[in-house]
Protein backbone atom coordinates (compact mmCIF):
# COMPACT_ATOMS: atom_id res chain seq x y z
CA UNK A 1 0.00 0.00 0.00
CA UNK A 2 1.46 3.24 -1.12
CA UNK A 3 1.09 6.28 1.10
CA UNK A 4 1.03 9.63 -0.64
CA UNK A 5 2.25 12.52 1.49
CA UNK A 6 1.45 16.15 0.61
CA UNK A 7 4.27 18.59 0.77
CA UNK A 8 4.02 22.27 1.64
CA UNK A 9 2.31 24.27 4.35
CA UNK A 10 -1.20 23.34 5.47
CA UNK A 11 -4.04 25.59 4.19
CA UNK A 12 -4.82 28.68 6.31
CA UNK A 13 -8.10 28.65 8.21
CA UNK A 14 -10.81 30.90 6.85
CA UNK A 15 -10.92 34.43 8.27
CA UNK A 16 -13.72 35.01 10.74
CA UNK A 17 -16.61 37.15 9.55
CA UNK A 18 -16.44 40.64 10.94
CA UNK A 19 -19.36 41.74 13.01
CA UNK A 20 -21.25 44.78 11.79
CA UNK A 21 -20.48 47.77 13.93
CA UNK A 22 -23.39 48.92 16.00
CA UNK A 23 -22.12 52.49 16.31
CA UNK A 24 -21.60 55.12 13.64
CA UNK A 25 -18.88 54.50 11.08
CA UNK A 26 -15.60 56.13 11.84
CA UNK A 27 -15.25 59.47 10.13
CA UNK A 28 -11.96 60.66 8.72
CA UNK A 29 -10.24 63.17 10.91
CA UNK A 30 -10.25 66.73 9.73
CA UNK A 31 -7.11 68.60 9.31
CA UNK A 32 -6.37 70.99 12.12
CA UNK A 33 -5.76 73.94 9.82
CA UNK A 34 -9.13 73.57 8.01
CA UNK A 35 -11.17 74.94 10.91
CA UNK A 36 -9.67 78.43 10.56
CA UNK A 37 -10.95 79.22 7.08
CA UNK A 38 -14.66 79.57 7.94
CA UNK A 39 -13.83 82.16 10.59
CA UNK A 40 -11.57 84.04 8.20
CA UNK A 41 -14.32 84.14 5.58
CA UNK A 42 -16.90 85.41 8.06
CA UNK A 43 -14.54 87.91 9.70
CA UNK A 44 -15.02 90.82 7.21
CA UNK A 45 -18.82 90.68 7.54
CA UNK A 46 -18.60 90.36 11.32
CA UNK A 47 -16.21 93.29 11.62
CA UNK A 48 -18.39 95.42 9.34
CA UNK A 49 -21.47 94.61 11.43
CA UNK A 50 -19.66 95.46 14.64
CA UNK A 51 -18.48 98.78 13.22
CA UNK A 52 -21.79 99.81 11.64
CA UNK A 53 -24.23 98.55 14.28
CA UNK A 54 -22.65 97.63 17.58
CA UNK A 55 -20.22 100.55 17.82
CA UNK A 56 -22.86 103.29 17.19
CA UNK A 57 -25.17 101.64 19.72
CA UNK A 58 -22.43 101.45 22.34
CA UNK A 59 -21.44 105.04 21.58
CA UNK A 60 -25.05 106.21 22.00
CA UNK A 61 -25.30 104.42 25.35
CA UNK A 62 -22.07 106.11 26.47
CA UNK A 63 -23.25 109.58 25.41
CA UNK A 64 -26.57 109.09 27.20
CA UNK A 65 -24.64 108.66 30.44
CA UNK A 66 -22.60 111.84 29.98
CA UNK A 67 -23.14 115.60 30.00
CA UNK A 68 -22.62 115.85 26.25
CA UNK A 69 -23.53 119.19 24.68
CA UNK A 70 -21.95 121.39 22.01
CA UNK A 71 -18.90 122.25 24.14
CA UNK A 72 -18.21 118.60 24.86
CA UNK A 73 -18.66 117.75 21.18
CA UNK A 74 -15.81 120.15 20.30
CA UNK A 75 -13.48 119.67 23.27
CA UNK A 76 -14.31 116.06 24.09
CA UNK A 77 -14.21 116.37 27.90
CA UNK A 78 -17.69 115.02 28.64
CA UNK A 79 -18.15 114.10 32.32
CA UNK A 80 -20.26 111.14 33.40
CA UNK A 81 -23.57 112.00 35.03
CA UNK A 82 -25.05 108.52 35.39
CA UNK A 83 -28.80 108.27 34.86
CA UNK A 84 -29.47 112.00 35.16
CA UNK A 85 -30.40 112.33 31.49
CA UNK A 86 -32.89 109.49 31.77
CA UNK A 87 -34.49 111.09 34.84
CA UNK A 88 -34.78 114.40 33.01
CA UNK A 89 -36.33 112.66 30.02
CA UNK A 90 -38.80 110.50 31.92
CA UNK A 91 -40.09 113.45 33.95
CA UNK A 92 -40.81 115.53 30.84
CA UNK A 93 -44.52 115.69 29.95
CA UNK A 94 -43.72 116.43 26.31
CA UNK A 95 -41.75 113.20 26.06
CA UNK A 96 -44.71 111.09 27.21
CA UNK A 97 -47.00 112.93 24.79
CA UNK A 98 -44.58 112.00 21.99
CA UNK A 99 -44.57 108.37 23.19
CA UNK A 100 -48.38 108.20 23.02
CA UNK A 101 -48.37 109.76 19.55
CA UNK A 102 -45.71 107.31 18.38
CA UNK A 103 -47.68 104.25 19.47
CA UNK A 104 -50.86 105.71 17.95
CA UNK A 105 -49.05 106.30 14.66
CA UNK A 106 -47.63 102.78 14.74
CA UNK A 107 -50.93 101.09 15.63
CA UNK A 108 -53.00 102.89 12.96
CA UNK A 109 -50.39 102.37 10.26
CA UNK A 110 -49.77 98.68 11.01
CA UNK A 111 -53.50 97.85 11.11
CA UNK A 112 -54.09 99.54 7.75
CA UNK A 113 -51.00 97.93 6.23
CA UNK A 114 -51.97 94.40 7.24
CA UNK A 115 -55.62 94.81 6.20
CA UNK A 116 -54.84 96.24 2.77
CA UNK A 117 -51.93 93.84 2.20
CA UNK A 118 -54.12 90.82 2.98
CA UNK A 119 -56.88 92.05 0.67
CA UNK A 120 -54.40 92.74 -2.14
CA UNK A 121 -52.78 89.31 -1.70
CA UNK A 122 -56.17 87.57 -1.85
CA UNK A 123 -57.05 89.59 -4.96
CA UNK A 124 -53.77 88.66 -6.70
CA UNK A 125 -54.40 84.99 -5.99
CA UNK A 126 -57.71 85.15 -7.88
CA UNK A 127 -56.45 87.08 -10.91
CA UNK A 128 -55.43 85.60 -14.22
CA UNK A 129 -51.85 85.27 -15.33
CA UNK A 130 -51.61 88.57 -17.21
CA UNK A 131 -53.46 90.61 -14.59
CA UNK A 132 -51.43 88.98 -11.78
CA UNK A 133 -48.17 89.85 -13.51
CA UNK A 134 -49.30 93.44 -14.03
CA UNK A 135 -50.34 93.94 -10.41
CA UNK A 136 -47.16 92.34 -9.06
CA UNK A 137 -45.03 94.52 -11.34
CA UNK A 138 -46.85 97.64 -10.14
CA UNK A 139 -46.31 96.61 -6.52
CA UNK A 140 -42.61 96.04 -7.09
CA UNK A 141 -42.23 99.44 -8.77
CA UNK A 142 -44.06 101.18 -5.93
CA UNK A 143 -41.93 99.33 -3.39
CA UNK A 144 -38.70 100.22 -5.22
CA UNK A 145 -39.45 103.96 -5.26
CA UNK A 146 -36.99 105.83 -2.99
CA UNK A 147 -38.43 107.19 0.22
CA UNK A 148 -37.47 110.79 -0.58
CA UNK A 149 -39.08 110.57 -4.02
CA UNK A 150 -42.32 109.14 -2.64
CA UNK A 151 -42.42 111.79 0.09
CA UNK A 152 -41.91 114.55 -2.48
CA UNK A 153 -44.76 113.15 -4.62
CA UNK A 154 -47.10 113.24 -1.63
CA UNK A 155 -46.04 116.80 -0.84
CA UNK A 156 -47.02 117.88 -4.34
CA UNK A 157 -50.26 115.89 -4.25
CA UNK A 158 -51.41 117.79 -1.15
CA UNK A 159 -49.93 121.17 -2.10
CA UNK A 160 -52.27 124.01 -1.17
CA UNK A 161 -52.17 125.73 -4.59
CA UNK A 162 -50.95 123.19 -7.15
CA UNK A 163 -51.98 119.93 -5.47
CA UNK A 164 -54.07 117.39 -7.37
CA UNK A 165 -56.04 116.48 -4.25
CA UNK A 166 -57.42 120.00 -3.76
CA UNK A 167 -58.26 120.25 -7.47
CA UNK A 168 -60.07 116.88 -7.44
CA UNK A 169 -62.07 117.79 -4.33
CA UNK A 170 -63.12 121.08 -5.91
CA UNK A 171 -64.24 119.27 -9.05
CA UNK A 172 -66.39 117.02 -6.87
CA UNK A 173 -68.13 120.05 -5.40
CA UNK A 174 -66.15 120.63 -2.20
CA UNK A 175 -65.38 124.30 -2.66
CA UNK A 176 -64.01 124.67 0.88
CA UNK A 177 -60.85 122.83 -0.17
CA UNK A 178 -59.68 125.62 -2.45
CA UNK A 179 -56.08 126.29 -1.42
CA UNK A 180 -56.60 124.17 1.68
CA UNK A 181 -53.32 124.07 3.68
CA UNK A 182 -53.10 120.37 4.57
CA UNK A 183 -49.77 120.60 6.37
CA UNK A 184 -50.90 123.51 8.53
CA UNK A 185 -53.40 121.33 10.40
CA UNK A 186 -52.09 118.66 12.77
CA UNK A 187 -54.74 116.02 12.12
CA UNK A 188 -54.49 116.42 8.35
CA UNK A 189 -50.68 116.20 8.38
CA UNK A 190 -50.82 113.14 10.64
CA UNK A 191 -53.29 111.47 8.27
CA UNK A 192 -51.16 112.21 5.22
CA UNK A 193 -48.10 110.67 6.89
CA UNK A 194 -50.09 107.54 7.75
CA UNK A 195 -51.24 107.26 4.14
CA UNK A 196 -47.66 107.68 2.92
CA UNK A 197 -46.28 104.99 5.23
CA UNK A 198 -49.12 102.62 4.34
CA UNK A 199 -48.62 103.20 0.62
CA UNK A 200 -44.91 102.45 0.91
CA UNK A 201 -45.35 99.35 3.10
CA UNK A 202 -48.29 97.55 1.48
CA UNK A 203 -46.32 96.24 -1.56
CA UNK A 204 -43.80 94.28 0.50
CA UNK A 205 -46.46 92.88 2.82
CA UNK A 206 -48.81 91.98 -0.04
CA UNK A 207 -46.14 90.21 -2.08
CA UNK A 208 -44.94 88.27 0.97
CA UNK A 209 -48.47 87.22 1.94
CA UNK A 210 -49.22 86.23 -1.67
CA UNK A 211 -46.15 83.98 -1.69
CA UNK A 212 -47.57 82.32 1.44
CA UNK A 213 -51.04 81.95 -0.09
CA UNK A 214 -49.75 79.97 -3.07
CA UNK A 215 -48.40 77.31 -0.69
CA UNK A 216 -51.86 76.47 0.70
CA UNK A 217 -52.99 73.10 -0.77
CA UNK A 218 -55.99 73.40 -3.08
CA UNK A 219 -57.44 70.20 -1.60
CA UNK A 220 -58.22 72.11 1.61
CA UNK A 221 -60.22 74.70 -0.31
CA UNK A 222 -62.11 72.00 -2.20
CA UNK A 223 -62.99 70.19 1.03
CA UNK A 224 -64.20 73.44 2.62
CA UNK A 225 -66.39 74.24 -0.40
CA UNK A 226 -67.86 70.74 -0.40
CA UNK A 227 -68.77 71.24 3.27
CA UNK A 228 -70.58 74.45 2.30
CA UNK A 229 -68.24 76.91 4.05
CA UNK A 230 -68.57 80.57 3.11
CA UNK A 231 -65.64 82.65 1.86
CA UNK A 232 -65.15 84.23 5.29
CA UNK A 233 -65.22 80.82 6.96
CA UNK A 234 -62.71 79.44 4.43
CA UNK A 235 -60.33 82.28 5.18
CA UNK A 236 -60.63 82.00 8.97
CA UNK A 237 -60.50 78.18 9.14
CA UNK A 238 -58.22 77.27 6.22
CA UNK A 239 -56.27 80.17 4.77
CA UNK A 240 -55.24 82.12 7.84
CA UNK A 241 -54.06 79.12 9.91
CA UNK A 242 -51.84 78.05 7.02
CA UNK A 243 -50.27 81.47 6.43
CA UNK A 244 -50.22 82.49 10.09
CA UNK A 245 -46.40 82.15 10.60
CA UNK A 246 -45.68 84.39 7.60
CA UNK A 247 -48.46 86.78 8.63
CA UNK A 248 -46.96 87.15 12.11
CA UNK A 249 -43.49 87.66 10.67
CA UNK A 250 -44.71 90.43 8.35
CA UNK A 251 -46.64 91.98 11.24
CA UNK A 252 -43.54 92.12 13.46
CA UNK A 253 -41.46 93.62 10.65
CA UNK A 254 -44.07 96.29 9.96
CA UNK A 255 -44.21 97.15 13.67
CA UNK A 256 -40.45 97.72 13.68
CA UNK A 257 -40.34 99.69 10.45
CA UNK A 258 -43.34 101.87 11.35
CA UNK A 259 -42.08 102.56 14.85
CA UNK A 260 -38.75 103.85 13.55
CA UNK A 261 -40.18 105.84 10.62
CA UNK A 262 -38.19 109.06 10.42
CA UNK A 263 -37.35 110.16 6.88
CA UNK A 264 -40.95 110.65 5.76
CA UNK A 265 -41.86 112.74 8.82
CA UNK A 266 -38.67 114.77 8.80
CA UNK A 267 -38.84 115.63 5.10
CA UNK A 268 -42.57 116.32 4.94
CA UNK A 269 -43.41 118.13 8.19
CA UNK A 270 -40.24 118.22 10.33
CA UNK A 271 -42.45 117.10 13.21
CA UNK A 272 -44.93 119.94 12.81
CA UNK A 273 -47.19 121.74 12.91
CA UNK A 274 -46.27 122.13 16.54
CA UNK A 275 -45.73 118.58 17.76
CA UNK A 276 -48.62 117.05 15.82
CA UNK A 277 -46.38 114.67 13.85
CA UNK A 278 -43.43 114.39 16.23
CA UNK A 279 -42.62 110.74 16.99
CA UNK A 280 -39.80 109.32 19.09
CA UNK A 281 -37.17 109.23 16.32
CA UNK A 282 -38.03 112.81 15.33
CA UNK A 283 -38.02 113.90 18.98
CA UNK A 284 -34.55 112.42 19.51
CA UNK A 285 -33.14 114.25 16.47
CA UNK A 286 -34.84 117.51 17.41
CA UNK A 287 -33.45 117.32 20.93
CA UNK A 288 -29.95 116.54 19.72
CA UNK A 289 -29.72 119.03 16.85
CA UNK A 290 -32.04 121.91 17.72
CA UNK A 291 -31.28 122.08 21.45
CA UNK A 292 -27.68 120.83 21.12
CA UNK A 293 -28.46 118.28 23.84
CA UNK A 294 -26.81 115.21 22.38
CA UNK A 295 -27.01 113.45 25.73
CA UNK A 296 -30.80 113.77 25.95
CA UNK A 297 -31.13 112.79 22.29
CA UNK A 298 -29.11 109.64 22.90
CA UNK A 299 -31.16 108.88 26.01
CA UNK A 300 -34.37 109.25 23.97
CA UNK A 301 -32.96 106.86 21.36
CA UNK A 302 -32.09 104.30 24.03
CA UNK A 303 -35.55 104.54 25.56
CA UNK A 304 -37.04 104.02 22.09
CA UNK A 305 -34.93 100.89 21.59
CA UNK A 306 -35.97 99.52 24.99
CA UNK A 307 -39.65 100.21 24.30
CA UNK A 308 -39.50 98.52 20.93
CA UNK A 309 -37.63 95.53 22.35
CA UNK A 310 -40.17 95.20 25.17
CA UNK A 311 -43.09 95.27 22.76
CA UNK A 312 -41.51 92.63 20.52
CA UNK A 313 -40.56 90.36 23.44
CA UNK A 314 -44.10 90.44 24.82
CA UNK A 315 -45.52 89.89 21.34
CA UNK A 316 -43.30 86.88 20.60
CA UNK A 317 -43.96 85.38 24.03
CA UNK A 318 -47.69 85.58 23.41
CA UNK A 319 -47.29 84.16 19.92
CA UNK A 320 -45.16 81.21 21.10
CA UNK A 321 -47.59 80.54 23.92
CA UNK A 322 -50.49 80.36 21.48
CA UNK A 323 -48.48 78.07 19.18
CA UNK A 324 -47.67 75.70 22.06
CA UNK A 325 -51.31 75.60 23.23
CA UNK A 326 -52.63 74.96 19.73
CA UNK A 327 -53.62 71.30 19.12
Amino acid sequence: MTVIRETGAPPAPPAPLSRPSRGRPALPRRRRGGGVWPYLLVAPTLLGTLYLLVYPLARAVLISLQDFQLRQLILGDAPFVGLRNYRTLLTDDRFWEVVRRTFLFMAVSVVLIMVFATLVALMIERLGRVARTTVLSALVLAWAMPVIAATTVFQWLFHSEFGVVNWALQQLGFGSFERYPWFAHGTAAFTILVLLVVWQSVPFAAITLYSALVTVPTELYESARIDGASARRVFSAVTFPMIRPIFMLVLSLEVIWTFKAFVQIWVMTNGGPGDATTTLPVYAVQTALSSQRYDLGSAASMVSVLMMATVLVLYFRQMFRQESEAP
